[in-house]
Order: C-alpha cells, then sequence, then structure tokens
C-alpha cells in the first residue's frame, strides 16, 4: 500500500478497529459517578483490579454524598488491590465533597467543569464525557498516545497536543469510540515493548509495523493477438520482415 497522509491513515485506522473492538469502557460502572470514580481509581492498574473492588465501594457508598463523608481507613481497605490507595481514597472522598459541594452531587457533562475537580484532567473528563454522557472526547493514556505516534498520526507526547491534532483529522462523532478502541488495541495488540505487528489489522499502512501484508499481484492486462505476457509485463511480438526487393 502506498504511503498515505495522516488524515487517510487515521481514517483507515477508525474503520479497521470499528470492526474489531466495540466503542465500550472495561470499567465496569452503572452511571456517571461510578464511571467517574471507577477512572480515578484506573490510574497506574488494570481495568480488572478496579473491576474487583468497585462492586464492594458503591455497594457501601452509591453516590458522592455517601462517599464524601466516608471514612478513609475504610476506602482504603476496599481499594487497596488498585494500589496508591493513601492518594486514591483522599482523591475519591476530595471529588465527592467537590460534587456535592458544587454540583449538587452530580456528575457535570461539561470538560471545563469535569477538570476543576480533584483528581480529574482531560483524560478522565474525556472518558466520562463519551461514555457517560455520550459527548465526543478523545481521551489520551500512555496507550493512546504510543499508539497515535507508531501510526504517525502525531510526533508529540503531550497529551493535549495528541488530542488537539487527532481530533482534527477525524469526524467528531468518531472521537470517543476511536480513543477506546485505541486503548484495546494497545492493550491486545499493539503492546509497548513488543507489538503483535503480524496480528495487527492495521501493519499494511502503519509506518511502524515490523510486516507487511504480501502485496496484491498486479493484474493481467488482456493479452491481444500479437502479444504475449512475460512475468506480468506486456511485450508486443516483433514485426516480421518485409522480404528485401532487388535494386
Amino acid at each position: 500500500m502506498p504511503r498515505l497522509r495522516a488524515r487517510d491513515r487515521a481514517l483507515l485506522a477508525v474503520e479497521r478497529l470499528k470492526a474489531v473492538y466495540r466503542a465500550a469502557s472495561e470499567l465496569d460502572h452503572k452511571n456517571a459517578f461510578q464511571m467517574l470514580i471507577a477512572t480515578i481509581l484506573s490510574a497506574q492498574t488494570t481495568d480488572r483490579s478496579v473491576n474487583s473492588v468497585t462492586p464492594a465501594l458503591f455497594a457501601r457508598y452509591p453516590d458522592a454524598a455517601a462517599l464524601a463523608h466516608a471514612d478513609p481507613g475504610e476506602i482504603e481497605a476496599i481499594i487497596r488491590p488498585t494500589g496508591f490507595f493513601h492518594v486514591k481514597a483522599k482523591t475519591i472522598i476530595a471529588c465527592s465533597k467537590a460534587l456535592v459541594e458544587r454540583f449538587g452531587g452530580q456528575v457535570p457533562a461539561r470538560m471545563e467543569d469535569l477538570v476543576t475537580l480533584p483528581g480529574v484532567g482531560r483524560k478522565t473528563a474525556n472518558v466520562v464525557l463519551g461514555v457517560a454522557f455520550g459527548v465526543p472526547g478523545f481521551a489520551v493514556d500512555t496507550h493512546v498516545t504510543r499508539l497515535t505516534r507508531r501510526l504517525g498520526l502525531t510526533k508529540s507526547t503531550d497529551p493535549v497536543k495528541i488530542e488537539s491534532e487527532v481530533t482534527k483529522l477525524i469526524p467528531p462523532e468518531e472521537w470517543t469510540g476511536f480513543g477506546l478502541r485505541l486503548i484495546l488495541h494497545g492493550r491486545r495488540i499493539c503492546v509497548a515493548r513488543v507489538p503483535r505487528c503480524p496480528e495487527c489489522v492495521l501493519n499494511d499502512f502503519c509506518p511502524s509495523s515490523t510486516v507487511r501484508a504480501k502485496a496484491r499481484r498486479r493484474p493481467l492486462t488482456p493479452t491481444r493477438r500479437g502479444v504475449r505476457m512475460a512475468h506480468g509485463r506486456a511485450t508486443t511480438a516483433k514485426r516480421p520482415r518485409r522480404p528485401r526487393t532487388g535494386d
């Protein structure tokens, strides 16, 4: 496949990944509040670890008002498997207090409001906006940073700049799904150390691919009388020599 422009690679990646992955977060949640807290807890750990603790957490603290007044020690005991549990406990309690004090206990559906909450940056805000509210948002985590650079969609390592550059390449309605699918693809195929390029559905146009899909043979052109095909290339039969005439 000839080298494509960044926009063409982005749009092609959108379609290829759409055929493989659902546009869904792997964090278990039932509402925007649970999505917000689960996303904060997912920092520096796996979604599986988060999903192992959130049922007990939300059973005991079902909303922002309940979590805002929780005992930090009890929270730490529940979320310990996610790691960094001292900091995470303080963060989700502070975030819940801010929700109660400034937003009536409800998760706001605007970027400018979400990023004012403790523990919420643009990545978390974009996940919550896209998954919980259906508002287009392109979440940039370590997987998205790695894959967008490997695909040649950006040269930056700054999440805000990556978000800005990639969202200019694809329609807004694809932002959320593309981000979520890149995360899944980064976890399963395009891993950090040794990417599994032979299994990747993007390997025929990804600039960083270590393999290339076998190029299709050029179709043979229709043969004509006096034309034969040799090694896929047309050669014309020599014209017969004219008989020599006398002087």
